[in-house]
């Protein structure tokens, strides 16, 4: 029995090979689907929309992204999926499930990274540990929120990075939370193939920086390199 209506929102820039799927995913798990496109110049927009998902246009970076997703969707919840990323059907049942307690605000799902190489279990094991324990997470691991929450606190600021940790943290401060972690997102390991460890090392800087009061603008550059040419920039 669903409690309420949801909306999946999947920002995407240059993912036309993809994102046929990763519609038809979440539209297994959602009572909607919100693809925010940047701009992509290789169809992708055309691709989204043909396989059932609502598009929207927004100006080109994550963060504005799923801002604009949201105030297209008309969801009760928010639920917030990369374009690599994918839900499982048993999804929905969970979130509703957790969603039956009021004080719930919303929260998370577990994040297996794909193919299993040594390095995607490492990150797996990495995302677990940091949610479980630091209550760290990022959009990666499927964030949902309740749309009167997701308003109350101001929504998806446009930053160039750690707009989803942003969202996180005002949602940890306030709220509570809840991680699902018998329910698998299972999401590409593209954005770390090739230097894993430089990768965690760097990306793990860049958190504690953050989280220490450096801001989002002047750590962008660092991390910008290590995307891949498909991740929203």
């Amino acid at each position: 029995m669903t409690l309420a209506r949801l909306s999946v929102i999947i920002p995407a820039w240059r993912e036309a090979d993809g994102i046929a799927a990763a519609v038809e995913a979440a539209a297994r798990v959602g009572d909607e689907v919100i693809v925010a496109d940047g701009g992509s110049p290789d169809g992708t927009a055309r691709l989204a929309a043909a396989a059932g998902a609502r598009v929207v246009q927004a100006e080109k970076g994550r963060g504005a992204q799923l801002a604009a997703g949201a105030r297209a969707a008309t969801g009760d919840v928010l639920l917030f999926l990369h374009a690599d990323a994918r839900l499982p059907p048993e999804a929905r049942q969970a979130l509703d499930d957790a969603l039956r307690d009021e004080q719930v605000a919303g929260g998370n799902f577990f994040l297996r990274f794909e193919p299993e190489t040594r390095a995607a279990r490492l990150f797996t094991w990495a995302n677990h540990v940091r949610r479980r324990w630091l209550a760290i997470y990022y959009g990666d691991s499927a964030i949902f929120v309740r749309r009167s929450v997701y308003d109350a606190l101001g929504g998806f600021e446009p930053l160039p990075i750690f707009e989803d940790y942003e969202l996180v943290r005002r949602l940890e401060r306030h709220h509570r939370t809840a991680y699902l972690a018998d329910v698998v997102v299972r999401a590409s390991a593209r954005r770390f193939e090739g230097a894993p460890l430089t990768t965690l090392g760097l990306w793990s800087i860049l958190q504690v920086l953050y989280s220490s009061g450096v801001s989002a603008h002047a750590l962008a550059g660092l991390y910008r390199d290590l995307r891949p040419a498909g991740e929203v920039p």
